[in-house]
C-alpha cells in the first residue's frame, strides 16, 4: 500500500505557536518530534520509505525535507510539490498521478491518504487496522476511519454509520459538518456517530472513477500525461476531497477506532491530548503555578507564573502572548483574521524564520539597527548577495564560517568577527560538520528583509 501524507496546510488555529510561515505540522509539544515527524514514523512502522510520498508546497519544502532527514539522515524522501494550493482533492489527484507515473503503480493497487498533523495513540492499534482497510478497498470500497467520540466536540466533522453486530467495517449513512454544541451532544448520546478522522484508503482505479463521476473538472486535468497535469494544475477547482468525492460516493465504508485521536485543531484539543499533572494542568516550559487548575500553559524562554486561575489557555512566544478561556479557542482563527487585516507582523511571521540553509532569530530591532542570531546547517551556504542600505557585523559563536567579502575569502572561527560594508558582495558558508552559529548586527537607514540582491543561490532564489 502506498501512503500519501498531506503536509501543505497553513493552519493558524494554534496561533501564536503556529503561523503561516511555520504551521502546526512542524510543531512539537513537549518532546523532540513534530506532528509531521510522528506521522512519518507511524507509517514507517507499517511500510518501507519507498512507499511514502509527502505532498507539500515550495514554501514548506525545506522544512519538510529537514524534518524528514532528522529522522533518517541522508535519505532522499519522496517529496512532491504542488504547483499551487488547490485544496485536498487536486492535491490527492496529483499525488496519485505521480505514484502511477513515477512508481509504476497500477489501478488495482491501494493507497492511503493522511494529514501530517494528527495525534494518534496508540499507533499500533491504528496500524493493526490497515490490512483490513487495504483488503476492503481492494474489493471496491472507499474506506475511512472513524473515531468513537467521548465528548460533544464541535470542532470535528462526524460520520453517521449503520450499526450492525459482529462487524469490523460498516456502511456510511452520511457525513456531517462541524455541528453546534447541542447537535454534538445528540450525536454523542445516540451512539450512531463517529468523528471523521480524515484518513482515507482508495484503490487507484476506483479513485479515478469516482473523481471522474463526481468532480469531472478536476479529473479531466489528470486524463493526460503527468507533465500535462502539472502544467494545467492551476485550472483545478479549489475543492476538498470530502466535497469532491466522499460525500457523494455510494461505495464508501468506515472502520471505527477506539483510541485517542486528535486533529490538534485548537488549543482545547491540544490540552485534551497532552499529559496533565495532579491539578489537571498541562505545562510546557518554565512554569511556576500556585492554586492553578485545569489550565494549558505553554512557554518558550520567559518564566510564566500563575496564581489562583482556572480553565485558562496561556501560550507565550518571543513576540506574542495568547490568553483565552478554555472552550473559546476555536475563536483563535477569528483573532488571526483580525490581525492579518490590521497587517500585524506577528499574524504571519515568527521571530525565528526558517530558510533552506538553516534559520535566524531576531533578538532586537530598533531605528537603524537589527540584531540576529543566525544558524547555518552543516554543508549549507547563503546566497551570494549584497545590501544597498545596511552594513553587517558577524561574530562567530560556534563552529567555523567560510566568508566571502568582495574578492576575498577567509575562515572565521569562534570568538572572531568580520565586517561586511554596505553594497559589498558577500556570502556566508558552513564548511564544517556542526551547526554554525553567529550573531549578526545590521546597521543602516533600512534593515528590512527585502533589502537583498541575490547574485547566485543554491536554492533557485536568485
Amino acid at each position: 500500500m502506498k501512503i500519501i501524507i498531506l503536509a501543505g496546510g497553513k493552519g493558524t488555529r494554534l496561533w501564536p505557536l503556529s503561523r503561516k510561515s511555520f504551521p502546526k505540522q512542524f510543531l512539537h509539544f513537549g518532546d523532540k518530534t513534530s506532528l509531521l515527524q510522528k506521522t512519518i514514523l507511524r507509517f514507517l512502522k507499517y511500510t518501507s520509505k519507498e512507499n511514502i510520498l509527502i505532498l507539500t508546497n515550495q514554501t514548506y519544502y525545506h522544512l519538510v525535507k529537514s524534518q524528514a532527514e532528522e529522522l533518517i539522515p541522508n535519505y532522499d524522501f519522496q517529496i512532491l510539490l504542488e504547483p499551487e494550493s488547490k485544496n485536498t482533492a487536486p492535491a490527492i489527484a496529483l499525488g496519485a498521478k505521480y505514484l502511477q507515473h513515477h512508481c509504476g503503480v497500477n489501478d488495482e493497487e491501494v493507497f492511503l491518504v493522511s494529514s501530517s498533523d494528527h495525534l494518534i495513540n496508540p499507533d499500533e492499534e491504528f496500524l493493526s487496522l490497515l490490512p483490513l482497510a487495504e483488503a476492503t478497498a481492494s474489493h471496491g470500497s472507499i474506506v475511512t476511519f472513524g473515531v468513537h467520540p467521548n465528548t460533544p466536540e464541535t470542532g470535528y466533522g462526524y460520520i453517521q454509520y449503520k450499526k450492525e453486530k459482529d462487524k469490523e467495517v460498516y456502511l456510511i449513512n452520511r457525513f456531517v459538518e462541524k455541528p453546534s454544541f447541542e447537535k454534538a451532544k445528540e450525536y454523542l448520546l445516540s451512539g450512531e456517530y463517529l468523528w471523521n478522522s480524515g484518513i482515507f484508503v482508495f484503490k487507484f482505479g476506483d479513485f479515478w472513477k469516482d473523481l471522474s463521476a463526481f468532480c469531472p473538472q478536476v479529473a479531466n486535468i489528470f486524463n493526460g500525461s503527468y507533465k500535462d497535469a502539472l502544467d494545467s494544475f492551476s485550472e483545478c477547482t479549489d475543492i476538498s476531497i470530502d466535497y469532491a468525492v466522499l460525500e457523494k460516493a455510494k461505495n464508501i465504508s468506515v472502520i471505527p477506532m477506539n483510541l485517542s485521536w486528535s486533529d490538534v485543531g485548537s488549543w482545547d484539543s491540544v490540552y485534551e491530548s497532552l499529559e496533565k499533572d495532579s491539578s489537571l494542568n498541562v505545562k510546557i516550559g518554565n512554569i511556576v503555578d500556585i492554586d492553578t487548575k485545569n489550565c494549558l500553559i505553554l512557554g518558550e524562554k520567559r518564566l510564566i507564573s500563575t496564581i489562583g486561575i482556572e480553565d485558562l489557555i496561556i501560550v507565550e512566544t518571543n513576540d506574542a502572548l495568547l490568553v483565552s478561556k478554555k472552550g473559546h479557542s476555536q475563536k483563535v482563527k477569528t483573532l488571526v483574521e483580525y490581525l492579518v487585516k490590521k497587517d500585524v507582523a506577528q499574524s504571519v511571521e515568527h521571530m525565528t524564520s526558517h530558510r533552506p540553509w538553516g534559520n535566524y532569530s531576531v533578538l532586537e530591532e530598533g531605528n537603524r539597527y537589527k540584531i540576529k542570531k543566525i544558524t547555518v546547517s552543516p554543508g549549507q551556504r547563503l546566497s551570494l548577495q549584497l545590501h544597498y542600505h545596511r552594513s553587517e557585523h558577524w561574530i562567530v559563536v560556534k563552529g567555523t564560517a567560510n566568508v566571502t567579502v568582495g574578492d576575498k575569502k577567509m575562515l572565521v572561527h569562534e570568538n572572531e568577527s568580520i565586517y561586511v560594508p554596505k553594497s559589498q558582495i558577500h556570502r556566508l558558508e558552513n564548511p564544517g560538520k556542526v551547526p554554525l552559529e553567529l550573531i549578526e548586527v545590521q546597521v543602516g537607514e533600512y534593515v528590512g528583509e527585502d533589502d537583498i540582491v541575490r547574485i547566485q543561490d543554491d536554492y533557485a532564489r536568485a
